[in-house]
C-alpha cells in the first residue's frame, strides 16, 4: 500500500490560523481536535478573566490533561475489573468440568 504524502491543513484557534501538514486520512480528526480546543480555549477566556494567549492555552493544556490521566485511570480501573471477573468465571469454569 502506498502511503500519501502530507497535505496542508489550516485550523483557527481564537481567531488565529494555524497551518499544518498532516495525512488526507488524519483531516477529519485534526480539526475536530482544532474545534474541541477552540472550545475550551474561548471557554476559558470567557471566564472574565483577562489572560494572554499563552496563558490560556497552558490553562487548556492543563484541563486536557487532567481529563486524560482521570479516563487513563478510570480504564485502568476498568481493565483489572474486567481481568479479575474473567478469572473468576474461568475458575467457576473449572470447577464446574471437574466436579
Amino acid at each position: 500500500m502506498e502511503k500519501t504524502s502530507p497535505e496542508p491543513i489550516s485550523v483557527a484557534i481564537l481567531d488565529c490560523d494555524y497551518q499544518f501538514a498532516c495525512q488526507p486520512e488524519e483531516r477529519k480528526a485534526l480539526k475536530a481536535a482544532a474545534v474541541y480546543l477552540d472550545e475550551r480555549m474561548r471557554s476559558i477566556k470567557d471566564s472574565g478573566t483577562l489572560m494572554a494567549l499563552e496563558r490560556i492555552a497552558v490553562m487548556a493544556a492543563l484541563n486536557l490533561s487532567d481529563e486524560l490521566l482521570k479516563l487513563q485511570k478510570n480504564e485502568k480501573h476498568r481493565q483489572e475489573n474486567v481481568d479479575s471477573r474473567i478469572r473468576m468465571l474461568a475458575d467457576e469454569l473449572d470447577e464446574a468440568l471437574d466436579g
